[in-house]
């Protein structure tokens, strides 16, 4: 299946995808929205709050990062978690991607999320060859098993969720605005 682009570079979901297609379809756009949108901005703006909120893109950014890895590695195939997530205290710290974010490098943010993608995209596809979207999590999560088609759904719900968050931001920011 060719998959065409928008004026953005974004992947356009299938109109009539199976539902595979369909859910990595939407899940591939909200993931390049994302990108777009967080796109060419300096430390300094990437940084930059809305209002009185102390959401900024570069803790967007991280969030995500964490929850690519978070749901692609640690729940669907119960590996360990990796660095630097591992070694947080959650519990006391419990939004430390968003408040450190601030401190790091815009293209160190940006290759860390782009490799998380990467190996989430590898690690969906690996359940779906081995069990279809009814391939069921190696870990649970809040004491549930998933299987992949909750998690490709939480997914798009969570890019979904942020890329409002972006739009905001963004336009705050240099006035570009759209989809």
């Amino acid at each position: 299946m060719t998959t065409e682009t928008d004026e953005h570079g974004r992947p356009e979901p299938p109109i009539a995808g199976d539902e595979w297609e369909t859910l990595t379809g939407f899940l591939e756009f909200l993931r390049a929205t994302f990108a777009w949108k967080t796109s060419g901005l300096s430390q300094a703006q990437l940084t930059q709050t809305l209002g009185p909120s102390s959401l900024t893109l570069a803790g967007l950014i991280k969030h995500l990062t964490l929850v690519e890895d978070q749901w692609f590695r640690e729940v669907l195939w119960a590996e360990d978690g990796i660095e630097p997530w591992a070694s947080v205290d959650w519990k006391t710290s419990p939004d430390w991607d968003f408040h450190t974010a601030i401190y790091d490098d815009p293209a160190t943010l940006v290759g860390n999320w782009e490799k998380s993608v990467s190996a989430a995209r590898d690690s969906a596809e690996r359940a779906y060859a081995e069990g279809g979207l009814d391939a069921l999590s190696k870990a649970t999560r809040h004491g549930e098993t998933h299987n992949l088609r909750w998690v490709m759904t939480h997914m798009i719900e969570e890019y979904a969720r942020h890329n409002g968050h972006v739009d905001l931001i963004r336009e705050s920011i240099d006035g570009l605005t759209g989809e």
